[in-house]
């Protein structure tokens, strides 16, 4: 039986109220002084506080925290890994004023990742997508969800879930997959939307039967799906077994997040757009506004009416969207503290928006999420002075150790040991 003990934990942080965790309730985390965490096979046993000499417990490793806070391993629940190449071309029309549709339309945005994703051998797109992974590790998170969406075709989608599948077995991050077949509309069904809907229902069945992925999602945005469209997909999806996410809401607000609702899905990610009627019915479900500010930061866009949504008692996570066009950056750290800044979040929302809720929108919420007694020790150690100068101290790498059920490995922003 291996056994720790993590020491001298200046203050831990975690939300331990049961998820959805919405409202001001995402303001209620607690905080224990002068901390101690025992780790048994890879569970939490027990928290305490001061006097951690006295804890009855055979021989553990003894691990000292040197004063540094601990809150669960953060959870970013909406990343686009796999993809081939990069878009830098594309990074000075962006931001000489061209609109993304504008260099949509030119053969650019998402349509040149897709060639590249073709393009890509299996070997490359793990070596990229793992060098991501090991950034994202870094920077404390310890669970992600990943999306395929690069392939636009049976065959590069499930090249692109196969990666995410090894990936999955062969890094210490967990990653919780994603079908998005519905990412965009291939230039050879430009003529025919139906055609493409039709096969995308066909190729559930595949992604069903090789077990390659437990969510489906579904680009719903002016130009892209249309609601109805949505609403096709997401029936033949959940018919099937999986479970939902929706993108919407990012530029126009066309009916997505209805359609999200009325099938259950899991959460809705964007919603910049978001109307104030569809704030209401959201936080009467149980559905996670899942917000993602660096995209908005990126792009130089609005950013999603958070505040709007927790005061209404919605529950809100926060997540990276890191993908080559529009948020081409593993630092979720950052992305937290874009969320202090712009979504005008309290550290306390962004801690259980990057913990718990993201868990719940993944349902792992029962192992992964929160510091408590039963829980995996996913545990990420910063070297902050309390949990405001996390965010205060923006743009650098604040952690210092990450355990990962119960293992170390990243300790002084270094790798040392690959599950």
């Amino acid at each position: 039986m291996e056994k720790v003990l993590i020491y001298d934990i200046k203050y831990l942080y975690t939300n331990n109220n049961t998820p959805p965790v919405k409202g001001d309730k995402m303001r209620s985390v607690s905080c224990l002084e002068d901390a101690y965490i025992y780790i048994e096979d890879g569970i939490i046993k027990d928290i305490g506080t001061k006097n951690w000499d006295k804890l009855k417990c055979n021989n553990p490793y003894l691990y000292n925290a040197e004063g540094t806070i601990a809150i669960p391993g953060l959870i970013d629940s909406h990343t686009h890994l796999v993809f081939g190449g990069s878009r830098e071309h594309e990074f000075s029309r962006k931001i000489g004023g061209e609109d993304y549709l504008e260099i949509l339309k030119s053969g650019g945005g998402i349509l040149s990742t897709v060639t590249e994703t073709k393009n890509a051998s299996f070997e490359e797109l793990y070596s990229q997508a793992k060098r991501s992974l090991d950034e994202m590790l870094l920077f404390g998170v310890t669970t992600i969800e990943a999306k395929s969406g690069y392939g636009l075709d049976l065959e590069t989608e499930v090249k692109s879930l196969e990666v995410l599948k090894k990936l999955n077995m062969n890094h210490p991050i967990d990653i919780h997959v994603t079908y998005l077949g519905a990412h965009a509309l291939p230039n050879e069904y430009l003529g025919n939307r139906q055609g493409f809907i039709t096969q995308i229902k066909k190729d559930l069945l595949v992604i069903k039967e090789k077990k390659l992925a437990d969510f489906v999602d579904v680009f719903c945005e002016v130009g892209v799906f249309t609601a109805e469209e949505t609403r096709e997909i997401l029936e033949k999806a959940r018919e099937l077994g999986f479970r939902l996410r929706v993108h919407t809401d990012e530029i126009k607000s066309i009916g997505g997040t209805e359609v999200a609702l009325k099938n259950s899905a899991k959460t809705i990610d964007h919603l910049m757009a978001i109307t104030d009627e569809d704030i209401l019915k959201v936080a009467k479900t149980d559905t996670i506004a899942n917000l993602l500010p660096s995209t908005s930061f990126f792009l130089n866009k609005e950013y999603a009416p958070a505040r709007k949504l927790i005061d209404t008692g919605a529950a809100v996570s926060v997540s990276s969207d890191y993908n080559p066009g529009s948020t081409p950056s593993e630092n979720f750290q950052l992305t937290l503290q874009i969320a202090a800044n712009k979504l005008k979040m309290l550290p306390n929302e962004i801690l259980t928006a990057a913990t718990i809720n993201p868990a719940f929108g993944l349902d792992i919420h029962t192992k992964v999420g929160s510091l408590e007694k039963g829980k995996i020790a996913d545990i990420t150690l910063l070297n902050c002075k309390n949990l405001d100068y996390f965010f205060y101290h923006y743009g650098i790498n604040h952690t210092r150790s990450v355990f990962k059920n119960g293992i170390l490995v990243v300790e002084n922003r270094n790798i040392v040991k690959r599950l």
